[in-house]
């Protein structure tokens, strides 16, 4: 499901909005695999996610998954350099530096690859956490309040790096209650209940 953009290209995010409480967050999950619906099943590409082994699991979210939480995700008392490398897949090491220097770039913390990831604030560490998104380029994104501890302007950055890697080929599914995200999405699923 996306939506043609003036140049042709279908972008492919879809907001989730609604109420806290009303399983946003909890729809994200299950699509992750980290919670099992209660009934019905999900569908990727025409293939059953629901009820698959857990080696298949570990695989769709090595191979296809990338997630942006809430709570960023990051490993604690490393650099933002180690928290960067897990999403790296194998690089010379040149190769490497310059991934993670374009990502950090994107994102604002140029140049503090060094840097441990406890002195970050909330909103750095959630731009770290997208850092790691822009280097892996999962096919499928899912963000759980991707702008909730960002000021402004770090809220239009993440919606427009989401929007690039919708452009590039991803689908991006983004649980929020922010009106500026919802309305930067091609597509609006409302989950309140009626």
């Amino acid at each position: 499901m996306g939506a043609p953009d003036p140049y042709g290209a279908v972008r492919d995010e879809t907001a989730l909005t609604g109420p806290s409480g009303s399983g946003k967050s909890t729809l994200l999950n299950c699509i992750g695999l980290l919670d099992r619906p209660d009934s019905g099943t999900i569908t990727l590409d025409g293939r059953p996610l629901s009820g698959i082994s857990a080696h298949r699991a570990r695989i769709f979210r090595r191979d296809t998954l990338g997630y942006l939480f809430q709570n960023y995700a990051l490993i604690p008392d490393t650099t933002i350099k180690e928290n960067l490398q897990v999403a790296l897949p194998h690089h010379r090491r040149r190769e490497a530096r310059r991934l993670l220097e374009g990502a950090l770039t994107q994102v604002g913390l140029v140049g503090r690859l060094r840097e441990p990831t406890y002195h970050l604030s909330g909103g750095e560490q959630q731009r770290l956490a997208l850092a790691r998104l822009i280097i892996r380029q999962p096919a499928l994104i899912l963000a759980d309040e991707p702008t909730g501890a960002l000021d402004d302007d770090n809220a239009t950055m993440v919606i427009s790096t989401l929007r690039d890697l919708a452009d590039g080929g991803a689908t991006v599914l983004v649980a929020t209650h922010n009106a500026m995200v919802r309305d930067a999405c091609a597509e609006h699923i409302d989950l309140t209940p009626h």
